[in-house]
């Protein structure tokens, strides 16, 4: 039988161990807007005196053209002056050339002109194989359908998903499994442009002491949607019939979609700022239950409603489910809840030393994310206050690398200039643009030029890229749940639209692997019931499963020579 000593020196050695694989890997984000050729840049007033000129900047990752690249969009708005005075913008679109660069298609593609633009989400709504894009805004929303030609058409009006109030937040979720992708939208303010609240006049408009643009407390909220996919090109508005129409008007932002109890149909969660989230559990009869408050992800360990923007879930201490994370107004922390049970939650902000760090900071964009593919997902936020009229107001941003122990560590300093620079960052995508087998990131920032940062070195360690492809359920796969299984690390994913702070990542799904060679099993569960099984996959390639059919390609990672 070991003695005290002798286990505690093996306690010693796995630590050590341990602490030499994390540190093996060197991750550097670099800054390659510049070079890749994106010129866009985001349209804000300086003094943000409203409080709709705070609030843009969302970013979408996705492969339009099926070229099996990563393109960018970028979402821009306006301004109270510029709307006055006739003024217009353009969202961009940028493709992927596959040699480091992008090419701005915006012109060709159609998808520019969408007025006071905020963010965007993604989906094969009608299953034709090409991803459509939706752009919410304040005023009509936009639904840009894909003709799988490089360009889009605005099928707004005919598909009847244009909510006229201003939305923030969007996610494509097939919420009745009947295999076709059905939108929920989230609303903030019912902001009315032609009567605009007085700047600093008011106990609502005040910070500190500091007279500041009004809301949005004080400010009527101004509801939510959910549209039903009919099939034929139309969706049908059955927010009220569903539970979800959100009478009360909170204010709502970031939207995130997941099967939360793993009963086979998805939720819905949704940020609220100044206000209760929502946790709409879904009763499998076309209806939705809010549980946010029973669950425990209504508000934080203290009994506090929070300023919550942006939702990302991941299970990052490998329990098998996954945890939510959601970022906060300055003053109000972080907040990451512990998926404990079936829609039973915990904060463990502090105890998971995700809280203190965030506590000066306003949060926005978001998501899980193993940026050095050691199989332990990590976390990041884009920071940027609301407020300019104060001296933090650009800010850096955090990441969180996990330390498989159940706490973080934050690192986000030590990754390169590009994460310390301090701007004003809101939606944020996350990504392999160069298909290299690491997770790259686009930040949007209000104030000027987004950020483009490439992961380097991140691919030192193994991983794999999952696309998955819908028969029975919706094309994409949105809701699928992916096991994946090497060795003794087993990991746990949803395929999902939205998320983020109003941005859309990668809808492939990524894992790192740290040295494994082998993937022992994949396993899909669609939304249809249906469950694929791959086993003896290689590592370094991006798979497709087609449901039905299992792996139907395996592609090597190609590595992009660097600039």
């Amino acid at each position: 039988m070991p003695t005290k000593t002798t286990r505690l020196l093996s306690l010693l050695v796995a630590q050590l161990l341990l602490t030499v694989s994390v540190a093996a890997v060197e991750v550097r984000f670099t800054d390659i807007t510049e070079k890749a050729g994106i010129t866009f840049r985001h349209v804000a007033s300086p003094e943000k005196k409203y409080i709709v000129e705070s609030m843009s900047g969302g970013v979408a990752l996705f492969d339009y053209d099926n070229d099996g690249l990563l393109d960018i969009y970028f979402v821009n708005s306006l301004t109270v002056d510029m709307v006055k005075s006739g003024g217009k913008t353009k969202s961009a679109l940028y493709h992927n050339n596959g040699d480091g660069t992008f090419t701005d298609v915006t012109d060709k593609a159609g998808v520019g002109d969408v007025g006071w633009g905020m963010g965007a989400a993604v989906g094969d709504y009608n299953n034709d194989g090409f991803d459509d894009l939706y752009v919410t805004c304040l005023g009509q929303n936009h639904l840009f359908r894909n003709n799988g030609d490089g360009t889009f058409t605005d099928v707004t009006a005919k598909a009847g998903v244009g909510d006229p109030r201003w939305s923030t937040g969007a996610a494509f979720v097939d919420y009745d499994n009947d295999g076709r992708a059905d939108l929920f939208v989230s609303n903030y303010v019912d902001f009315d442009i032609n009567h605009l609240p007085e700047f600093g006049k008011g106990r609502t408009c005040q910070y500190k002491g500091v007279p500041v643009q009004c809301g949005p407390r004080g400010l009527p909220g101004a509801g939510d949607t959910l549209y039903h996919n009919n099939g034929d090109g139309t969706f049908t508005d059955v927010s009220k019939k569903a539970g979800v129409s959100d009478p009360d008007g909170y204010y709502g932002l970031g939207v995130i979609c997941s099967d939360f109890d793993d009963d086979g149909l998805p939720d819905i969660y949704v940020a609220n700022d100044s206000t209760p989230n929502f946790l709409y559990h879904n009763n499998g009869d076309g209806t939705f239950k809010e549980i946010g408050f029973t669950s425990g992800t209504a508000v934080n360990d203290n009994g506090s409603e929070q300023g919550s923007m942006g939702v990302a879930l991941g299970d990052y201490d490998h329990d098998g489910r996954l945890d939510l994370f959601v970022t906060n107004f300055a003053d109000e922390y972080n907040t990451l809840y512990h998926a404990d049970n079936k829609n039973s939650f915990t904060d463990v902000s502090y105890k998971a030393k995700v809280a203190e760090v965030s506590l000066p900071l306003v949060g926005w964009g978001t998501k899980f994310f193993d940026y050095d593919n050691d199989g332990w997902v990590d976390l990041f936020v884009a920071n940027g206050h609301v407020y300019p009229q104060l001296e933090n107001y650009r800010q850096r941003k955090l990441v969180h690398h996990n330390n498989r122990d159940g706490t973080f560590t934050e690192v986000g300093e030590q990754l390169g200039p590009a994460l310390a620079e301090k701007r004003v960052g809101r939606g944020v995508a996350f990504g392999d643009i160069d298909n290299d087998g690491d997770v790259d990131i686009v930040v949007g920032d209000l104030d000027g030029p987004p950020q483009l940062l490439r992961n380097d070195g991140g691919n030192a360690n193994n991983s794999v890229l999952i696309k998955t492809v819908g028969v029975r359920s919706n094309r994409d796969g949105i809701g699928a749940r992916v096991k994946v299984v090497s060795g003794d690390l087993v990991q746990v994913d949803e395929v999902r639209s939205g998320g983020s702070y109003i941005s859309q990542s990668d809808l492939r799904l990524h894992f790192g692997l740290e040295k494994r060679t082998k993937i022992d099993l994949i396993e899909v569960r669609w939304p249809s019931g249906a469950v694929d099984k791959i086993t003896g996959a290689g590592v370094n390639k991006i798979l497709t499963v087609k449901e039905g059919q299992g792996l139907v390609e395996q592609k090597n990672f190609k590595p992009v020579a660097r600039r």
